[in-house]
């Protein structure tokens, strides 16, 4: 593996993939800190436990050194029997310091991992729903899974063990400076092709890791893409396309992970080179000190065991720094979502009413691609508007944007005068919501599921809730009420029954403008109908948008807005567009044959 050439690096290969961004070195920086002032008090009796058992473990070294110093000067007066007590001190001392710091290590670490998860967990429910849906399942999903299982690892064993190693080998270097200062010299003879060595590592470690964590993303995106997609690869025959493209994302990824075991195998060999030659110096340097008489040999004897001691601390050390640079990466790729959250809003911007309006808005998926083409419109509160037209015209993006999910690129969406897009998202939801076939139920019983919508509601809150959308007949029929298990694991429940859980969630969080997006066209149609009559109290003295797929809910709205190729073409009721004889009379007609 030695011989193997390294891929030539290019960073913007893999990471292009990720859309979410990764945290900047004082963004990492911070976190740390921040960290570290939460655990303080933990970290200062690690490294007291851990300076005891050290210090514990240097007795012997000091014990034997005074016995050889004893037999070379000819003394009879060893006192084995003490000496042999005091070692058996020091070794219990050392044992029970030794398990503490291993305790103490692993409870520091899993409450770090602990703070990381939560950390995260709410940083990512707070982030803007557009910035998910830009990002896709693969970069959140590796994030979640792959850079979480990595720092389970360097919180729970690669901070702890480093900082056993900082503390472990510079008490052992003090000692070995004040029971033989000419030794601490020979030390230092291994120091340059330590640090060449491993400035050689670190400078080509980081980025690698990065490429290669930015490789699994996006592995895990085409995988992830071509399993949700699974029914149109099967009809468009794509499956060889999307095989191709997965074969293409694994050999990106597998090179990188080559590349980084080919730096390890350069280090390791240093490492080791750099403990023969500690050693080597040691006693080579020693022995003509002694020869000159600058130390005695029982100083050698200390010193050299001192020494040896180091190979353990410093192998301790930059193994665990290596995790680290793997963690380091994984961590910066996670608290990135804190620099999406520091500009996701503005906490002074409220609305003054409820009108919603759009000016001279123009929104892409993609650099220079458009979809919405400098749109205007405004929507009265209390308005119920339709958005129609054809497949592509823009109508799903336009209401993304109205409901604050999406910021446009240039012009403005306002909610009573404020621009939604400088709203933080809380707020944003506590007075806009989108409605679409999307439900999800959450394991967890069902008053969990309703109080994610408002946690302080009381049960008859809830109940009421339940009863708004025509659901409370088969709540209250379940063996537990609102305390029954639902979701994977619990009762299952229809898809027309976890669509009135998502209403019911909207009655309790109780927004006054919706945007609707066909939240009934994935049920069977009585299930539909029964469904659209909860959805109707629902809507009944709110600002709804609806985004009309089927004309025959464009029927009834006080404004239709026609959408076709990003514009908006026509605007007023429906009687008046069919009597106009234009782009929305042609659909009417077409829907009705």
């Amino acid at each position: 593996m030695i011989g193997v050439a390294p891929p030539a690096y290019d960073p913007a290969a893999p990471e292009s993939v990720t859309t979410l961004p990764v945290g900047a070195p004082a963004t990492v920086r911070a976190y740390v800190r921040e960290l570290m002032r939460r655990h303080r008090r933990a970290f200062t009796t690690l490294v007291v436990v851990n300076a005891v058992a050290v210090t514990a473990s240097m007795v012997g070294p000091y014990l034997l050194g005074g016995v050889v110093e004893d037999l070379s000067s000819g003394s009879g007066d060893l006192h084995p029997g003490r000496t042999v007590a005091l070692f058996a001190v020091a070794l219990v001392v050392q044992a029970f310091f030794v398990r503490l710091v291993r305790l103490r290590g692993a409870m520091l670490g899993e409450t770090m991992l602990a703070d990381l998860r939560e950390d995260f967990l709410v940083r990512s429910v707070a982030l803007p729903p557009g910035v998910l849906e830009r990002a896709g399942t693969g970069d959140l999903l590796s994030r979640i899974t792959t850079d979480i299982d990595r720092l389970s690892n360097a919180m729970r064993e690669a901070v702890p063990q480093l900082s056993v190693g900082v503390v472990w080998a510079g008490l052992l270097l003090g000692a070995l400076t004040l029971t033989a200062p000419p030794l601490a010299v020979a030390v230092l003879v291994a120091a340059p092709l330590l640090t060449v060595g491993c400035r050689w590592y670190y400078r080509r470690a980081g980025a690698a890791y990065r490429s290669e964590s930015a490789g699994y993303a996006a592995v895990a995106a085409a995988l992830a893409e071509t399993v949700d997609a699974g029914r149109t690869v099967e009809a468009h025959r794509l499956g060889r396309r999307r095989v191709a493209l997965s074969e293409r994302r694994i050999a990106e990824w597998t090179a990188w992970e080559r590349y980084t075991l080919w730096l390890r195998t350069v280090l390791f060999p240093v490492v080791n080179a750099t403990h023969v030659v500690v050693l080597g110096a040691t006693l080579m340097f020693g022995g003509w000190f002694v020869l000159r008489g600058w130390l005695t040999v029982g100083q050698l004897t200390t010193g050299a065991l001192f020494a040896q001691m180091l190979v353990e601390p410093v192998g301790l050390i930059l193994r665990w720094y290596d995790e680290l640079q793997v963690a380091q990466v994984s961590l910066a790729r996670l608290v990135g979502v804190r620099e999406i959250e520091t500009e996701a809003g503005e906490d002074h911007v409220r609305p003054e009413g409820r009108d919603v309006t759009a000016d001279r808005v123009r929104f892409g998926y993609h650099a220079g691609a458009d979809v919405l083409h400098g749109v205007s419109l405004d929507v009265p509160a209390g308005t119920r508007m339709a958005l129609v037209g054809p497949s592509g015209a823009g109508k799903s993006t336009l209401g993304r944007l109205l409901a604050g999910i999406y910021a446009a690129r240039a012009g403005e969406v306002t909610l009573g005068g404020a621009e939604l897009s400088r709203m933080p998202a809380e707020r944003v939801r506590a007075h806009v919501a989108l409605v679409n076939q999307e439900h999800h139920v959450f394991v967890g019983s069902l008053r969990d599921n309703l109080l994610l919508a408002r946690t302080g509601a009381s049960d008859a809150e809830l109940w009421a809730a339940l009863g708004a959308v025509s659901a409370d007949g088969w709540a209250r029929a379940m063996p537990d009420g609102l305390d029954s298990e639902v979701g994977s694991g619990g009762r299952t429940v229809t898809p027309a029954q976890a669509q009135q859980i998502a209403l019911a969630r909207l009655v309790l969080a109780d927004p006054h403008t919706l945007v609707l997006d066909e939240a009934t066209s994935l049920l069977d149609p009585r299930a539909a109908r029964h469904l659209e009559r909860s959805l109707a109290r629902v809507l009944d003295g709110r600002t709804v948008v609806a985004i009309a797929h089927r004309l025959h809910t464009a029927h009834d709205a006080d404004v239709i807005a026609v959408v076709e190729d990003g514009r908006i073409s026509e605007l007023g009721s429906h009687d008046a567009l069919v009597a106009a004889d234009g782009p929305y009379a042609a659909l009417w007609r077409s829907w009705h044959g």
